[in-house]
């Protein structure tokens, strides 16, 4: 059986989940595949579609394979009833799941129906019995290092008592000036401790949750917004310039209906950049905004969410604020917060390493976007986006910033990119964003393009129009050190992305063309296409560049370089034209990186079957096992990636751009936001290595 951890904690409003959360992502930054089982689903699942939200967040993750219903242990009202019968049906749930060999994240009950010591010596019953070690979370709210000390040796002793074991101790919700105080008191339990900081934004309910209290209707806005979280309330009884002065960063303004002019000033407040982002405005005492207000709202396209209720201010309000927030699967910064918190206070590695979970020598497509962002987050870098006002682009942005997967520069009109975070409720505060009419790198940058480029009849007020263009001024600041990489080509082509940084940035020194890789994440490896995406038929000469810098950059992402130059030939089996070009571009690489595994020409299938490479050529190193494929041709290349990724379900990540010698990189118009998270993210590990390879 794999191995297992429970996660139990001695009290309610601990946090349980974002631990839950981060142990399920280390996991599955180690292995293919990861069981989750939970003893006893809460109480109040039937207010949740039937659900236990925390269950239903973590099977919802891209490791989890088995369904809901399969990891669910018993009900509270099965434990009320006979608790030995329970425990016996949770032993045999459990071993359903563990005979699969996956680990097993097991998270322990929530409080919510039992007393605390009752329920705690169960949970280390269920420990004992499925012979899990516990994984104890503290809720260090309002909590002083030793208090929090002497409720770890409390639950130590429990634990023994019921012959479970502690394996290691995370005190959440700390305050930040205790932290290193915390992990010292802690230390002494004898097991690894280590302490979260209090994050305001994950106990925050959403637009929704609150609509919910006060059973209000959505009179206008988008739904989308509902799952925006609320940081706090604003009771908008006083004159309208009051109320601006107190209005904050995801406020939600709760006013009478019959005040529309603070209505209309909470929403130019809102599309403002001189004031906070709110999350939403609740209409209380059961009027109707006048229809003059409804047709302005309407005109100017706000998509804030306006909810109304019948309640009065004082009913509405009191119910608001007895609302607290969930992490649940349908918030996904909530989500990207409590996965950064996790990575940046605890050491998932020792942890899964004292597990004793081995490292899976399979790589899934989730394992491989692990490690490309878990690399850039070790490395920081600044990388600019020159369509910043493109709805993707902001939404990965959000994603970026909240993971710190680099830093980003914008560009755009500030106003504008404003007004469409605001519209999309993003948050991108942490993100420079930068105008290309700025004047002075505009002019910066004029002298530069025209130093390097007036031996091209490029004059100097040529230079100043060109820079102009988002590409080229994203180009410059790349050239200049004003930012380590580039990623475009969401809404514009691959020649005005690629272009400028082929006038500027040039190619490294022996390589004489630009090209392309997409990592291909099969079930359980990662391959290397080139080039699929940039050279339309590129000599032999080019071919041999293409695979040397494909090889380079497949080595500079974790994948061992096994290169087959593909053909529709093996060997000495065909001629023509095609097959010599091949043959010759295998020359050229065994010539210049003689330290390189390379077969050619070869066809696919002698390259990646062992059984048909036993046949057409038993003697190569290359032959069965090749992870560098490349194609002789764009048009091969282009329609083989895609029949690979969408007859064989592959994640397609690139394209990669390779030869530059500041990275660079392009974006298919059809990117979604998960691909423009994982190019940013290579483009970062590119620039670490120094270059665009």
């Amino acid at each position: 059986m794999g191995s297992s951890v429970y996660i139990a904690s001695v009290e309610g409003f601990t946090g349980k989940s974002t631990v839950a959360l981060g142990v399920l992502q280390q996991l599955s930054r180690r292995v293919e595949r990861v069981s989750v089982f939970r003893p006893i689903v809460r109480p109040d699942a039937a207010l949740h579609g039937g659900r236990d939200y925390v269950l239903d967040l973590l099977t919802s993750h891209d490791a989890v394979t088995l369904s809901y219903d399969d990891c669910v242990g018993v009900t509270y009202d099965e434990v009320h009833k006979d608790p030995d019968a329970a425990l016996d049906r949770i032993v045999q749930r459990y071993r359903d799941i563990a005979e699969r060999g996956d680990p097993v994240l097991i998270l322990g009950s929530d409080y919510t129906d039992v007393g605390t010591p009752t329920e705690f010596s169960y949970n280390a019953r269920i420990a004992a019995n499925l012979g899990a070690p516990v994984l104890l979370v503290l809720n260090g709210s309002g909590q002083d290092p030793v208090n929090l000390r002497t409720l770890a040796d409390l639950a130590g002793t429990e634990l023994a008592a019921n012959h479970g074991s502690l394996f290691a101790v995370i005190a959440n919700r700390v305050q930040k000036d205790q932290l290193a105080q915390t992990v010292t008191a802690l230390a002494g339990v004898g097991v690894p401790a280590y302490a979260i900081p209090e994050e305001p934004l994950l106990s925050a309910p959403s637009v929704a949750d609150l609509m919910t209290a006060v059973d209000g209707q959505l009179l206008s806005g988008d739904p989308g917004l509902l799952a925006r979280e609320v940081s706090g309330l604003v009771i908008a009884g006083m004159t309208m310039p009051n109320v601006l002065d107190r209005l904050f960063e995801g406020a939600l303004v709760v006013t009478a209906a019959d005040r529309p002019e603070v209505v209309v000033g909470v929403l130019m407040a809102h599309a403002s950049q001189n004031f906070p982002q709110i999350s939403a405005i609740v209409l209380n005492g059961g009027f109707a905004l006048p229809d003059q207000i409804l047709r302005l709202i309407e005109g100017i396209g706000s998509t804030t969410p306006i909810i109304e209720t019948g309640l009065g201010t004082y009913a509405a309000s009191t119910a608001l604020t007895a609302v607290r927030g969930r992490l649940t699967k349908n918030t996904p910064r909530k989500v990207d917060t409590a996965l950064a918190l996790f990575d940046q206070y605890v050491d998932g590695p020792a942890l899964l390493d004292r597990l004793a979970v081995a490292r899976s020598t399979a790589v899934t497509p989730l394992m491989f976007e692990h490690q490309l962002i878990d690399e850039a987050v070790a490395h920081r870098k600044h990388i600019v986006l020159p369509e910043g006002d493109e709805e993707r682009i902001l939404r990965a942005a959000d994603v970026l910033l909240r993971r710190g997967v680099a830093q980003l520069t914008l560009l755009g009109d500030p106003v504008t990119i404003s007004a469409k975070a605001a519209s999309l409720g993003v948050d991108i505060s942490a993100a420079r964003v930068l105008s290309t009419d700025d004047e002075e790198l505009g002019e910066r940058f004029a002298a530069e393009y025209h130093r390097l480029r007036s031996h091209r009849g490029v004059d100097l007020e040529r230079a100043r129009e060109m820079v102009k263009d988002v590409s080229y001024f994203g180009t410059m600041m790349v050239q200049l050190g004003l930012a380590d990489g580039m990623v475009s080509g969401a809404v514009h082509t691959t020649a005005h992305t690629i272009r400028p940084a082929l006038e500027v940035v040039k190619t490294l020194p022996g390589v004489s063309v630009v090209s392309s890789v997409f990592f291909m994440c099969l079930e359980n490896q990662v391959l290397v296409y080139g080039d699929c995406a940039v050279n339309p038929d590129p000599t032999a000469e080019q071919l041999a560049d293409i695979a040397i810098s494909s090889a380079a950059t497949a080595a500079a992402f974790g994948v061992e370089p096994r290169v087959a130059m593909l053909s529709y030939s093996t060997g000495t089996s065909g001629t023509g034209s095609d097959v010599e070009k091949v043959s010759k571009a295998t020359t050229i690489v065994r010539e210049r990186a003689p330290e390189l595994l390379v077969e050619g020409p070869i066809q696919y299938d002698a390259a990646i079957d062992a059984a048909v490479a036993k046949t057409k050529l038993p003697d190569s190193p290359v032959a069965g096992r090749a992870t560098v494929f490349i194609f002789p041709d764009l048009n091969t290349g282009n329609n083989t990636y895609k029949a690979v990724q969408r007859s064989a379900n592959a994640v397609a990540v690139g394209p990669v751009l390779q030869g530059l010698k500041k990275p660079v990189n392009d974006l298919s118009r059809g990117a979604t936001v998960r691909d423009i998270v994982n190019t940013v993210a290579i483009t970062a590990i590119q620039a670490q290595q120094g270059r665009g390879r």
